[in-house]
């Protein structure tokens, strides 16, 4: 028998900070931008984000880190069914590691500027002396 992992049907505001590598206060003002943005909240006032919230704060972090959207244009592309089923259809851990692999092939290019800076400096100088 093939063993899953527990899902809890709750995470707190820290819990998704975490998975989604962005800051509470992110996740705050977001929810005052994004009106389906909206986590239940207990009796102590604290957020209950479900799955389908934290599905939709990577969606909107893409829309906005890597898409470079505005909020505005954000908005927009999330009235458009389309995209927001599609990212909507994916696992937890499949947005997770799709999160990571964008965040590595941004820090893979940005070691890949500096050594071509270096590079050209290096050629620079060579053809000085």
């Amino acid at each position: 028998m093939e063993e899953r992992p527990i899902r809890k049907l709750y995470y707190s505001i820290s819990e998704v900070s975490k998975l989604t590598s962005l800051k509470p206060y992110v996740l705050r003002y977001w929810e005052t931008e994004f009106a389906d943005l909206s986590p239940s909240k207990n009796k102590g006032g604290n957020r209950l984000y479900r799955l389908n919230d934290i599905k939709l704060v990577f969606l909107i972090k893409k829309l906005l880190y890597d898409d470079k959207y505005t909020i505005e244009g954000a908005r927009q592309q999330l009235k458009n069914r389309e995209v927001k089923s599609g990212q909507m259809k994916l696992s937890l851990d499949e947005l997770q590691k799709n999160d990571l692999l964008r965040e590595l092939r941004q820090e893979l290019l940005a070691i890949k500027s500096v050594l071509d800076l270096a590079t050209d400096a290096d050629n620079h100088q060579d053809t000085e002396n």
